[in-house]
């Protein structure tokens, strides 16, 4: 089940019983039917025909419960943004890098605060483990380890 604007507002919820669910600064602007758009943390231009790695300006935590897709936005698709590194799993957290590739021929300016990719958080049923892996807690654009 893909979770809707309300689910993950009940989820960030002090309350929730569902699990922790972090976005750390949440913004309210940011939020969308059914994802959340993560803004980038700093000013960067994209070469044409290039990955370049970039962090998300927001901190996720996943509980054991959910996992994430990440997706281009349409609008930075449509300028021939590819997003790379697709999906987070539960338990993971830290801020996300995103490999951002531009397939135009023109360089694409992207400044701090862009909403540049949303996530969309997934049920996981009967989950037996959470991430543990080298990227865990990360802060700031990791390179492939």
């Amino acid at each position: 089940m893909i979770l809707s604007s309300r689910e993950i507002l009940c989820r960030l919820g002090e309350d929730s019983l569902e699990g922790d669910l972090v976005i750390r600064p949440y913004a309210q602007e940011c939020q969308q039917p059914a994802s959340y758009d993560l803004r980038i943390a700093e000013d960067i231009i994209l070469p044409p025909a290039l990955c370049t790695l970039v962090h998300s300006l927001e901190w996720v935590e996943l509980p054991a419960n959910l996992a994430a897709t990440l997706r281009c936005r349409s609008s930075f698709g449509r300028r021939g943004v590819l997003v790379t590194a697709g999906y987070v799993d539960p338990g993971f957290r830290g801020q996300l890098t995103l490999g951002l590739i531009n397939m135009g021929t023109d360089h694409i300016a992207l400044r701090k605060n862009d909403r540049v990719v949303q996530v969309i958080f997934h049920e996981v049923c009967e989950g037996a483990g959470i991430y543990e892996g080298r990227y865990q807690d990360s802060s700031g654009a990791v390179e492939a380890r």
